[in-house]
C-alpha cells in the first residue's frame, strides 16, 4: 500500500491520453496471451473455452471502453462559476471537477476469472480514474490471476507508467484481505462475491480510524414476475428461455433468476410443468470449484428440507463437482413467513412462488430485499393492467427488465449493475459500464485559482476540448 501511494502521486499526474494508451496496451497484452490464459483458466475453473474466450473479449472491450471515455474527457464533470466582483458580497471564481481518491484495493471474483477479476471492470475503472490499484487475486484461479497480472506489468513498462501502478497479492483466508482494507493508505475497495464476504469487508472498513467506502456486489435472487396474459400465450417459449437462463453456466451468475413469481392459474401450472421439464433436460456440469459445489449442494438440500417447498423437476444425478439443476415450487403464504426462502442459492436453481391474488403478489415483492435485477414478463395487455405491481418492481433493483432473462450484463454507458442492499453496499453506483469510474473519485472545488494553477479540465481555454458546465450552461 505504501508503494501504491507513492505510485499514485505520479500516476494521477499523467494525462488522460497517456492513461488511455496504458489501458489499450493492457488489452493488447491480454489479447496476445489469449490462448495461454484460456487454457490456464479452463484448468482452474472448469469453464468451457468458448465462455472464457468470450470473457477475455469482454475484458479487453471494457479496457477500450474506459480508454475512450477518458480520451473524450467529459466524465470529470467540470463545472465553472465565473467570478462576479460586482455582486455584494463579491462572488469568487469557483471551479469543480472529479479527481481520483488514491490507492484502491480490488478483490477478484471466483465466477469471472477475467471480466471481474485481475484486469476486470473494477481494475479498469480504477486505472481510468487516475488511481492506483492493489489486486487481491482469488484463490480459485491463482495461476490465471498471476498470468493476467504479468500482462499488466508488461503494459506498465511499455507505457512508461509508475512501476507500482498495479500490484498483485495472493493468500488464502481472510488475513490478507483484512490487512489491505485496514491499511491507512487504502482509500477504497471493490469486491464481487458473497454476502458474507462483502459484509466482512464493510465491517473492516468501518473499524478504521478513517472509514473508507466499500463497493461490494454481493447477493441477489433477481425476481421475475410472470404476468397472466404472457403465461397464457407464450408458456412454451418462456419455459425454454428461462430454463436456459437458470442453468446458464450452471447458475454461477449474480444475475441468475432465482425467484419466479406468478398468479395461481392453469396457465401457471402449465408453465411450471414445461419449465421443470426444460430444466431437467439440462445435463449437470462441473462447477467452478469444490467450495462452490459443496455450498450449492448444502443449500439445495436445505431448501428442500423447508416445509411446503416442493421439487418440480431436476436433471440427472450429477458426478463429482457437478451441479444438479432443479426447480422448486411453494405458495406465497409459505414464502412470506420463511425468510430463508429469500436467500440466494448460488447455482442452477430457481424457486417459483404461487400467489392467490394481486394483494399476495404485492406482499411477496414488498417482502424482498434489494436486488441487482427484476424482470417483467408480460404482454402489452399485462403491462397496461398491472402498472401498480410493475411500479413496485422498479423500486427493488438497479436494472428493471422487460421480457428478457436477467442473465447477461451489457458493458456500456447506460448499464447499472448495482442495487439496494444487500445486492450492493451502495445503490448509487454501478460496477459495470462507464459509470463505474465514479466510485473512485471525489469532487474538488478550486476557488480563485489563477489559470496556470488549474487542472487542464478547468482552464479558461479548455485545452482538453471537453464539455463543461459554465455559469449554468453546457458548452465546449
Amino acid at each position: 500500500m505504501q508503494r501504491s501511494a507513492e505510485a499514485f502521486n505520479q500516476y494521477r499526474e499523467t494525462t488522460p491520453s497517456a492513461r488511455a494508451v496504458f489501458l489499450e496496451t493492457i488489452a493488447s497484452e491480454i489479447t496476445q496471451q489469449r490462448d495461454v490464459l484460456v487454457a490456464t483458466a479452463q484448468a482452474e475453473t472448469n469453464l468451457p473455452a468458448a465462455r472464457l474466450n468470450g470473457e477475455i473479449t469482454r475484458t479487453t472491450s471494457q479496457l477500450q471502453l474506459f480508454a475512450n471515455l477518458i480520451k473524450e474527457g467529459s466524465w470529470v464533470e467540470a463545472v465553472i462559476d465565473t467570478a462576479k466582483p460586482e455582486n455584494t458580497p463579491a462572488k469568487p471564481d469557483l471551479r469543480r471537477m472529479l479527481v481520483p481518491v488514491g490507492p484502491v484495493v480490488v478483490f477478484g471474483a471466483s465466477n469471472f476469472p477475467f471480466a471481474f477479476s485481475t484486469a476486470g471492470g473494477d481494475t479498469a475503472s480504477v486505472l481510468a480514474a487516475g488511481a492506483t490499484v492493489v489486486i487481491k487475486g482469488h484463490p480459485a484461479h491463482p495461476r490465471t490471476s498471476q498470468l493476467v497480472f504479468e500482462t499488466m506489468q508488461r503494459a506498465i513498462q511499455k507505457s512508461g507508467m509508475p512501476e507500482f501502478t498495479v500490484q498483485h497479492v495472493t493468500g488464502e483466508g481472510n488475513a490478507t484481505g483484512k490487512a489491505l482494507v485496514l491499511h491507512p493508505l487504502t482509500t477504497g475497495v471493490g469486491f464481487t462475491g458473497s454476502l458474507q464476504g462483502g459484509k466482512a469487508l464493510l465491517g473492516y472498513a468501518a473499524e478504521r480510524e478513517v472509514p473508507i467506502p466499500v463497493f461490494a456486489e454481493m447477493s441477489s435472487i433477481n425476481p421475475v414476475v410472470f404476468y397472466p396474459d404472457a403465461l397464457a400465450t407464450q408458456a412454451e417459449q418462456l419455459a425454454q428461455t428461462f430454463a436456459g437462463s437458470i442453468t446458464l453456466g450452471m447458475g454461477q451468475f449474480c444475475t441468475n433468476p432465482g425467484l419466479l413469481i406468478g398468479l395461481k392459474s392453469t396457465a401457471l401450472d402449465n408453465f411450471v410443468n414445461l419449465l421443470g421439464d426444460a430444466v431437467a433436460a439440462v445435463a449437470p456440469q462441473k462447477m467452478l470449484h469444490k467450495g462452490i459445489c459443496e455450498a450449492y449442494g448444502k443449500g439445495r438440500s436445505h431448501m428442500f428440507s423447508q416445509d411446503n417447498v416442493l421439487l418440480v423437476n431436476e436433471s440427472a444425478v450429477p458426478a463429482e463437482m457437478e451441479a444438479w439443476p432443479a426447480l422448486a415450487r411453494t405458495a406465497a403464504k409459505t414464502f412470506l413467513v420463511n425468510p430463508q426462502l429469500k436467500e440466494e442459492l448460488f447455482g442452477p436453481f430457481s424457486l417459483l412462488v404461487e400467489c392467490e391474488d394481486k394483494a399476495e403478489l404485492l406482499a411477496v415483492l414488498k417482502s424482498l430485499h434489494g436486488q441487482l435485477t427484476t424482470t417483467i414478463v408480460g404482454t402489452a395487455t399485462d403491462t397496461a393492467q398491472w402498472k401498480d405491481v410493475i411500479a413496485v418492481q422498479s423500486t427493488l433493483a438497479g436494472r428493471v427488465i422487460l421480457n428478457n432473462p436477467p442473465t447477461g450484463v451489457e458493458v456500456c454507458a447506460a448499464m447499472v449493475h448495482g442495487g439496494p442492499f444487500p445486492a450492493t453496499t451502495d445503490q448509487r453506483f454501478t460496477s459495470v459500464g462507464t459509470g463505474a469510474i465514479k466510485r473512485w473519485v471525489r469532487p474538488v472545488c478550486f476557488q480563485n485559482f489563477p489559470d496556470d494553477m488549474l487542472p487542464d479540465a478547468l482552464k479558461a481555454r479548455n485545452p482538453l476540448g471537453i464539455w463543461r458546465q459554465i455559469d449554468n450552461g453546457f458548452t465546449r
